[in-house]
């Protein structure tokens, strides 16, 4: 018998993927139909529950393939409604997913790397250091966990999860492949059936990689901006040393001429005390993003221990809005939601091994500077 680490796991397996699989098996494309469903509307790991699957064909996977999630080891949720899941990946690393209900709706922010590659100023993930890109069928994992924590699992009209955000740990264009097979997965009528505007991928500016996604998809956008210029914006997000804002606005046109509706991408903002919520700012950003479709998320920081910035008054945000919103810009101050769990947006961090040994010179400095 095959091993059970050498078994191809169906969890990510877009239909396209699927369907090859099964031929490879000898075995007809429709089986792919069957097992998405089993697999996405139903939640069923077993093969054995596979009522309309042969029995020689149930017999022929359990020894080629498995259907194998994330280990959930943390299960809490917030006292507005929040819920967080930390779920233990290979080798000991562990992400977390989290599910922001408001009213009918309900948005999950999925992630694609243990830990972040890039090293945002302001992101308590980043600061944790990068292991390892998420399988696809880790990604995919994360929403199909979310969903079996609410039974029955079908394929029903009450769903809790109605959109998914690529806002997790981790930049989802490092990620591209299965990123891209998790996101189709989303959107399987098969699977999860979910629009393509409630599916968005959140992106600090991989400039090639998102002329690239234009090419393979059209879900929705978000560019994580966070300053008006490029001198701000190269201290915030380093990744703007290589690819500046004006070639990733450009490559954000690009992608929204692309698509076959008249979509907006979003821009996030994260405001931070004395760092980018001036007045003066608000008004490079109205320049800044000039004919660009959009609208603007305004999202006030929320501190982390590793972290000296400071987060903005309600009044300060305000303020900036206010010069937004006068430009014509739709613009909205986030919620912040989950914080006492630390879910919040940017505080995301997980169990990573890292690799980048940042982790340990993020200490370094901290017992030095305390």
């Amino acid at each position: 018998m095959t091993a059970a680490a050498e078994k191809t796991n169906l969890l990510g397996m877009p239909k396209s993927k699927l369907e090859a699989f099964f031929e490879s098996l000898g075995e007809k494309r429709f089986r792919a139909t069957q097992i998405l469903q089993w697999i996405h509307q139903r939640g069923i790991d077993d093969f054995d529950q596979m009522s309309n699957v042969s029995k020689a064909l149930r017999e022929k996977l359990k020894v080629v393939a498995e259907i194998r999630g994330p280990e959930v080891v943390y299960d809490e949720t917030s006292k507005d409604g929040t819920r967080k899941w930390v779920m233990r990946m290979d080798n000991g690393n562990s992400v977390e997913t989290v599910l922001i209900p408001d009213g009918e709706r309900g948005t999950l922010c999925v992630s694609s790397q243990i830990g972040c590659s890039l090293d945002c100023t302001f992101c308590s993930t980043g600061k944790r250091g990068f292991n390892r890109n998420l399988t696809a069928a880790e990604i995919i994992g994360q929403v199909w966990v979310a969903r079996k924590a609410f039974m029955p699992f079908d394929n029903g009209s009450d769903r809790p999860i109605t959109n998914v955000v690529m806002m997790g740990m981790g930049e989802p264009l490092l990620n591209f492949d299965n990123v891209v097979d998790a996101m189709n997965l989303m959107m399987e009528d098969l699977a999860y059936g979910i629009s393509k505007r409630r599916v968005t991928l959140s992106t600090s500016g991989v400039v090639p990689a998102l002329d690239r996604l234009g090419e393979v998809t059209d879900v929705s956008i978000a560019i994580s901006l966070h300053a008006p210029n490029d001198e701000l914006r190269n201290q915030l997000v380093p990744l703007n040393k290589k690819y500046p804002i004006s070639e990733l606005l450009a490559a954000t046109r690009r992608y929204l001429s692309g698509l076959p509706d008249k979509r907006k991408a979003t821009i996030e903002y994260t405001v931070i005390e004395g760092v980018n919520d001036q007045p003066e700012h608000a008004r490079q950003l109205v320049g800044l993003l000039r004919g660009l479709p959009c609208k603007i998320n305004l999202i006030p920081f929320n501190p982390f221990p590793e972290s000296d910035f400071k987060r903005p008054s309600m009044n300060a945000t305000r303020r900036f809005q206010t010069v937004l919103n006068e430009a014509g810009y739709v613009t909205t101050i986030r919620t912040t939601r989950g914080d006492d769990i630390d879910a919040a947006c940017g505080q995301l961090v997980g169990r990573v091994e890292d690799r980048t040994r940042r982790s340990q010179r993020y200490i370094q400095v901290q017992q030095v500077n305390p």
